[in-house]
């Protein structure tokens, strides 16, 4: 039997993010596994841009503060989006910032 996890993010410090643009921050939330995807929150600066690229699982995004721009569209707090996997998504950018809960997962039906 497993017992439950429970991490508290404001106890944890922010860390540069090696799979993001320069200037991206992330807490790691979980590192995925058996029992949880992969989540993180990622904090983006005024002024960030990230090229355009896919992953191999679902992406799932939800903007907890600030906002994000890509192909045209703003994406503000309280906005979930759901990136299937293999698509290719952004170019992203960020005027002003935001924190993103991200969190990557494979779904039965993948």
């Amino acid at each position: 039997m497993m017992n439950a996890v429970s991490v508290n993010a404001n106890d944890m410090e922010w860390q540069a993010s090696e799979s993001y643009s320069a200037g991206a921050e992330e807490k790691v939330l979980s590192v995925g596994g058996t029992i949880a995807p992969r989540a993180i929150l990622l904090k983006i600066p005024s002024g960030w841009s990230m090229n355009v690229h896919s992953h191999i699982h679902t992406e799932l995004h939800y903007v907890l503060e600030g906002e994000y721009e890509s192909k045209g569209e703003i994406y503000r707090s309280g906005t979930f989006r759901v990136i299937p996997r293999e698509v290719e998504h952004g170019p992203f950018t960020s005027k002003n910032g935001a924190i993103i809960l991200v969190t990557w997962c494979t779904l039965q039906d993948q």
